[in-house]
């Protein structure tokens, strides 16, 4: 597996992960009388960020392919 396939691979596992606490922010929302913990409430965060960050190379990646493929030729 290359470099871009793994990237491509774990920004799909994050999002399921992002959707999965996501959901259990808005069940414990609903099951809290309170607020919910705060590490429920922000269990969402990081693979977002790090959904980010594979984000924003997925996005970058036909430009600097472009770029790279006009210089080799």
């Amino acid at each position: 597996m290359n470099w871009n396939e793994w990237i491509r691979q774990s920004h799909r596992w994050l999002s399921i992960v992002f959707t999965l606490t996501v959901l259990a922010n808005f069940m414990a929302r609903a099951i809290f009388p309170a607020e919910p913990p705060p590490w429920i409430t922000y269990a969402p965060l990081p693979p977002l960020f790090l959904q980010l960050f594979s984000g924003l190379y997925m996005f970058a990646l036909p430009y600097t392919s472009k770029r790279l493929t006009k210089t080799h030729t």
